[in-house]
């Protein structure tokens, strides 16, 4: 004689519900789509996803394989998480060509004013040796004389 409840177990050790609800929550979490979880590929968002319990799932060994072959293959990262990742990663670069861009613009600045510096410091010393100096003008060459005809 069989356990009452044996006979409705699937291959998969649980029942047929079950085991969809699995498969169906495993897919999502697979496509980035979780409706329960944050998404995170781990084996408690999968019972939560699935909306049973841990030991249920645990029962489920066939489903548990095809998790962790998936998992060993493609990784726990998720299409959002690689997106995210990706985006992260390019943010950084672009920060990057920035932060020297802006050094570089940063050392071209402090070259210029210290030539600014110099040259307002030169223009002040040629206008104190103007002042200093008598008001006549005195040509360098002497005007030649007019012959009238």
């Amino acid at each position: 004689m069989t356990a009452p409840h044996s006979r409705s177990l699937t291959e998969d050790g649980v029942s047929a519900k079950t085991a969809a609800a699995l498969r169906a929550a495993m897919q999502r979490l697979f496509d980035g789509k979780p409706q329960h979880t944050d998404g995170r590929l781990t084996k408690e968002n999968l019972w939560r996803e699935a909306q049973v319990s841990r030991a249920t799932m645990n029962r489920a060994t066939a489903i548990l394989s095809a998790w962790d072959s998936h998992i060993a293959e493609h990784g726990t990262i998720t299409p959002g998480e690689a997106l995210r990742d990706d985006e992260i990663t390019r943010l950084r670069r672009k920060l990057a060509e920035k932060t020297s861009e802006c050094t570089l613009l940063n050392m071209r600045l402090e070259a210029a004013a210290t030539a600014i510096a110099a040259l307002h410091h030169d223009n002040t010393q040629l206008r104190q040796e103007l002042s200093a100096i008598d008001d006549r003008v005195i040509p360098l060459r002497p005007a030649a004389r007019r012959t009238r005809t």
